[in-house]
């Protein structure tokens, strides 16, 4: 995963959250886009949690993004 391919992610309107996986087997769920801040370089994902819990992601290391599919009526599955 680069940078820039995580910035138009973050950056798609509407905004669908997603989850990246990582290479060693983590998932990091994105739930809101205020809540996902990207270093400049593109190097670094900083993902934020309600409760104050974060995550810092080394965006290289993200090996795949996942979006949940909606369902006709509009909710998520």
């Amino acid at each position: 995963m680069t940078g820039e391919k995580l910035r138009r992610i973050h950056k798609a309107r509407p905004f669908r959250p997603f989850v990246l996986h990582l290479a060693d087997g983590r998932e990091v769920r994105v739930l809101h886009p205020e809540l996902l801040m990207l270093d400049p370089m593109g190097r670094i994902a900083v993902v934020f949690y309600p409760k104050g819990d974060l995550h810092i992601v080394d965006i290289p290391l993200v090996t795949e993004v996942f979006f949940k599919r909606r369902t006709r009526s509009g909710s998520r599955t």
